[in-house]
């Protein structure tokens, strides 16, 4: 069991370091565990200031996730029009916004249940 644990954290910091490495924007880490009835565990959730950017930060997360643990995606959606993209990796989910569509849709806030954690990035 711990093996599992240790794989989700591990791919967990290759997906924050994939959204950093490309300068993605406002990144959270939602903790679902706790709450009843969920799809996965996490949701990490940023955004870009484009559709090239929202396409750069998709593609950063997908061959950092494959280059270290040989890990893809098992489904993605959204990638055409690009201004919300999401990202199943089964117990961790990504979603990667344009700032305007992330502030319609206030994921964040629909998940108030879930623990909270805003990750410092080479931004800040």
């Amino acid at each position: 069991m711990q093996e599992s644990k240790t794989s989700q954290d591990e791919l967990i910091a290759l997906i924050i370091q994939g959204i950093d490495e490309v300068k993605g924007h406002n990144i959270n880490l939602l903790d679902l565990r706790e709450i009843e009835n969920t799809v996965c565990d996490y949701f990490i959730v940023c955004n870009g200031t484009s559709n090239t950017h929202v396409n750069a930060i998709v593609g950063s997360i997908q061959k950092t996730v494959s280059k270290a643990i040989q890990d893809k995606p098992w489904h993605v959606e959204g990638e055409d029009n690009a201004e919300w993209v999401l990202m199943d990796y089964v117990n961790v989910v990504v979603h990667i916004f344009q700032k305007q569509v992330r502030e319609y849709y206030d994921i964040e806030s629909l998940w108030g249940d879930a623990k909270f954690t805003t990750i410092e990035s080479s931004l800040n």
